[in-house]
């Protein structure tokens, strides 16, 4: 029967266009006859159904929990199967579109004459005239137009369009079940506010799913089809009063084709539209994670690997309904973006940037800058937004990053460890150093610097003996100089190649003397993944953002890590056993997270940026800070970052801090784990020639400098009373002396530590010491090699421009470090080791102010019965070094701090 009544319809159809094509074609041709006879030819022999491209669906990115946090769209429509489709959805839209459309072949001749009548006598549209299928062949064409054209004849209103419309209707139906069709008309259709089918929709309008349609919601749907910009609830009062007039017109609708009872469609009347309007951004400035979207994007678009074109991959993207999986962590994401607010605001010219990434694997779990993104207010310049990628390189949609300083000497560290250099073993260094012969490019040819000068990072005249650890710890730049020229400049820049080392504007690496002071301008992505590799124990792998590519259709591309082994496992242990001393002897002493971490502080020359890197065994992570504006022109001097002044800002002082305060709680659902112990027969037993005298000639004079000798001690002891430390009996003698005279130098007993790779009884074997406890020979924590305090604790005057390197050419500034007399509070100069020995004079971390000691401590090293180790810690004293009067209000800045 249901054949019989499409026949007929089909047969009515031809009909009827026989007479509508007889009116238009009658005076044109010579017989009204033959006009019939050809219309009607024209309907029954029918085209082929019109071609369907696959429609515009929501790009949608996972973190890597499954949670979206950015979409990508052209449409925003969301494909589903009429079964995820609420049937009252569906009886709603057949009733007021098309009510007889299960029961025509794609033209309804009643229907529309009837829907001719009711709108001609309510003065306005009330029922629609074409059929579902005919609605679903003009969305069709103009989803598949290619050009503007074709996408104005597709919505041309003349009679030719009309007729082109129902032979293609019939063709559908032909080709298609009734089913289908709905599916297809309810996936298609613009229900407005920017949504496209049911399902948006549906999820636009109330928040809800197509499946959760009530009738209430499905009415107010299905009344928006028809003209979804004049009842667009998003746009106005106005808008939304035209919305429920629609809606109780489709519940009439529904009542009177007894779907739906006179109760039901009155109890629903009387109820609001009960929209629940949710937004849907689209793109990366509405992200939530807007840099790691961007990076995102920017990579799908630039790699082959999806799709054979530029514009193939952006019509993929933003048309093609994908599911990207990404390596984004949201708590270590949250983390980053935390402490970099604590520290530095949007509206600040001075930007920092942080990128964290997991070795071995090379996924990048946060990106996070101290801008949003996005245009400023007036396209202004400078605002609390910007338009660049601050954490990527320029092809990930970033700018051209900022030299990355003393960072670049671990690549220096590992080329001396590969080629056989040793721990303990340095050689002595002048005070100022011209590279005016031993550095050659890797294609052999001279690169020496007649006219540059080479200071350290105050300036300081004088040289000294360094081992590759002490000259780490205190990134001593004339050390590194001459380190790198006697391993070899092309060396050095082919492990920094293999490690992932690229500009980040894409040229080629400055190949100059300078190389190991990091003139090259670097992004946080970069930097973070080749010191990955160094805590994945050389194990290089490309960041990595994209996981998995779902597409609509559900087929999985899974994306793996791309790693390999860029230099040998047992240098990468040593490596990172020396840059573990950064924490506790270096630049960032009294700065720990609390687990094993390595790293290595970068300040440019002149100030222009800072940089912190830094790895566990499970993260990795890079802090930049440099001026927007640019960092020659602006540099980090007497600048007000945050709620925080500064005199100069060094690696330790505002990176350090940020990458401190972002790991501990990045990580803090990963249980610790210590680096691997480096192979001390191969590493250890190197030495210096007048290291150890030098280390403690140093220690001397630092106590002297600190009052260590009776008549100071008494002035501090009357210093500390009037602060309140002790009581003033203890303090002037007159009650215990606490302050006993040292011991005769013969009952000294002098500090040993045991061979390299040995141990003392009760230590831990070297690798296997848990969080807070040393390595046999290790210096105590706060006891450290020329550690800088935070410029936020020292005064601006305490580096004068005199006592600063002398200016050199703009692409080969060598970075800079803090000088080896500036420390944080607690933190001591001199302390480097060498040969796994310990300078004399050493304390432990928290000891009396000024060297003075308690009754019974005895110097250089020894202590009686009773006393805690080295190293312990009575309760309530403050880890890192920090003295008892460390924060007190006024102090910071003098000498003793």
């Amino acid at each position: 029967m249901t054949v019989l009544r499409s026949v007929g319809a089909l047969g009515l159809a031809g009909a009827l266009g026989g007479v509508l094509t007889a009116a238009l074609v009658a005076p044109l041709v010579s017989g009204g006859g033959l006009a019939a006879k050809s219309a009607a030819n024209t309907f029954l022999e029918l085209p082929p159904a019109p071609r369907e491209e696959p429609l515009a669906q929501v790009t949608r990115l996972l973190d890597k929990d499954g949670r979206q946090f950015a979409q990508f769209y052209e449409s925003n429509r969301t494909n589903v199967p009429l079964a995820a489709v609420a049937p009252v959805m569906r009886k709603a839209i057949v009733a007021i579109e098309d009510a007889r459309f299960y029961e025509h072949g794609g033209l309804d001749v009643r229907g529309t004459f009837r829907a001719l009548l009711t709108n001609t006598q309510a003065g306005g549209i009330r029922q629609g005239g074409s059929s579902l299928t005919q609605q679903l062949v003009k969305n069709i064409l103009v989803e598949s137009a290619r050009t503007d054209a074709e996408r104005d004849r597709a919505r041309a209103p003349n009679l030719a369009r009309k007729i082109t419309e129902l032979r293609l209707a019939l063709a559908l139906e032909k080709k298609y079940r009734k089913d289908q069709i709905l599916e297809r008309y309810l996936n298609i259709a613009y229900f407005g506010a920017g949504a496209y089918g049911v399902e948006a929709a549906a999820r636009r309008f109330f928040s809800t799913s197509a499946a959760n349609l009530t009738l209430i919601q499905a009415a107010t749907l299905a009344g928006a089809v028809r003209m979804p910009y004049s009842t667009d609830p998003s746009l106005g009062a106005s808008q939304r009063a035209r919305l429920r007039e629609r809606r109780d017109l489709v519940l009439d609708r529904m009542t009177g084709l007894k779907l739906i009872t006179g109760q039901e469609a009155a109890s629903a009347k009387n109820t609001s539209l009960g929209l629940r309007l949710r937004p849907e951004p689209g793109g990366c400035e509405q992200s939530e994670f807007p840099f790691f979207c961007l990076y995102v994007q920017r990579e799908f678009l630039s790699n082959p690997v999806f799709g054979n074109t530029p514009a193939e991959r952006r019509a993929r993207m933003a048309r093609g309904g994908l599911t990207i999986r990404t390596s984004l962590d949201p708590i270590a994401q949250r983390a980053a973006d935390k402490a970099i607010r604590s520290h530095v605001a949007p509206e600040d010219t001075e930007v920092a940037a942080e990128a964290m990434v997991e070795p071995g694997t090379g996924r990048i779990r946060a990106m996070a800058a101290s801008k949003g993104f996005g245009r400023n207010r007036g396209n202004s310049k400078n605002g609390p937004k910007t338009t660049f990628n601050l954490v990527a390189d320029v092809a990930h949609g970033g700018g051209q990053g900022f030299q990355a300083g003393s960072t670049f000497k671990v690549f220096t560290l590992a080329t001396a460890l590969q080629q056989g250099w040793r721990f303990g073993e340095g050689f002595d260094t002048p005070g100022a150093l011209v590279p005016s012969a031993g550095y050659r490019d890797c294609t052999g040819k001279p690169v020496n610097d007649p006219n540059t000068r080479i200071l350290n990072a105050s300036g300081e005249g004088e040289g000294g003996p360094h081992s590759i650890e002490t000259g780490t710890w205190k990134s001593v730049n004339i050390f590194y100089m001459m380190l790198e020229r006697k391993v070899g400049l092309c060396n050095v820049i082919r492990t920094a190649r293999a490690l992932g080392t690229v500009r980040a504007d894409g040229k080629p690496l400055k190949e100059v003397p300078t190389f190991t002071l990091g003139v090259n301008e670097m992004d946080p992505v970069t930097v973070a993944a080749s010191f990955a590799a160094f805590a994945a124990r050389g194990l290089y792998c490309r960041p990595l953002a994209i996981v998995e590519i779902i597409a609509r259709d559900g087929r999985r591309t899974h994306v793996p890590p791309a790693c390999e082994q860029a230099i040998e496992r047992p240098v990468a242990d040593a490596v990172n056993y020396v840059l573990s001393g950064v924490f506790d002897k270096g630049t960032m002493q009294g700065q720990g997270i609390g687990r094993p971490a390595a790293g290595k502080t970068g300040t440019n020359n002149g100030y222009t940026s800072a940089w912190f890197a830094g790895y566990t065994p499970a993260l990795a992570a890079a802090v930049s800070v440099g001026d927007i504006r640019g960092s020659y022109r602006f540099p980090l001097q007497g600048v007000q970052i945050g709620d925080q002044y500064y005199g100069s800002v060094q690696g330790a002082s505002l990176p350090g801090p940020i990458w401190v305060e972002s790991m501990e709680p990045a990580l803090r659902r990963v249980e610790p784990a210590a680096f691997a112990a480096p192979n001390m027969a191969r590493f250890g037993g190197g030495h210096t020639p007048g290291l150890e005298e030098a280390l403690a000639e140093e220690d001397r004079k630092k106590r002297r400098r600190d009052g260590d000798h009776p008549f100071g001690r008494r002035y501090r002891r009357l210093f500390d009373w009037l602060l309140g430390q002790r009581p003033v009996e203890s303090q002037l003698g007159l009650g215990e002396d606490r302050y006993a005279p040292e011991q005769p130098s013969q009952e000294r007993e002098e500090y040993r530590p045991p061979p390299w790779g040995e141990r003392s009884s009760g230590e831990q074997p070297t690798g296997e010491r848990s969080p807070g406890e040393r390595s046999s020979g290790e210096r105590p924590s706060g006891v450290g090699s020329g550690g800088a305090r935070p410029s936020s604790e020292r005064p601006s005057s305490e580096r004068p421009s005199s006592e600063r390197p002398s200016s050199e050419r703009p692409s080969e500034r060598p970075s800079t470090e803090r000088p080896s007399g500036e420390r944080p509070s607690g933190e001591r100069s001199g302390g480097g080791r060498s040969s796994g020995r310990q300078s004399s004079g050493e304390r432990p971390s928290g000891g009396p102010p000024g060297g003075g000691r308690p009754a019974g401590e005895r110097s250089s090293g020894g202590r009686p019965s009773g006393e805690r180790p080295s190293g312990g810690r009575p309760s309530g004293e403050r880890s890192g070094g920090g003295r008892p009067w460390g924060d007190l209000p006024g102090l910071r800045g003098w000498p003793f701090d």
